[in-house]
């Protein structure tokens, strides 16, 4: 039984410390807003329609 609950108990801490590290990036990372422009091509937007065979 002590193995059983020393791993419950690692378990626990290394979900804790996972928990505790994405709070943190919660909390200290800001990421920068950019404009972003992207090209499509007008054969994408206006397909040609297919001849029949």
């Amino acid at each position: 039984m002590p193995t059983l609950t020393r791993l419950i108990l690692t378990l626990a801490v290394l979900a804790g410390l996972v928990y505790a590290g994405m709070i943190a990036l919660v909390t200290f990372v800001h990421p920068t807003q950019t404009e972003m422009t992207i090209r499509v091509p007008s054969e994408k937007l206006n397909p040609k329609p297919q001849q029949p065979k």
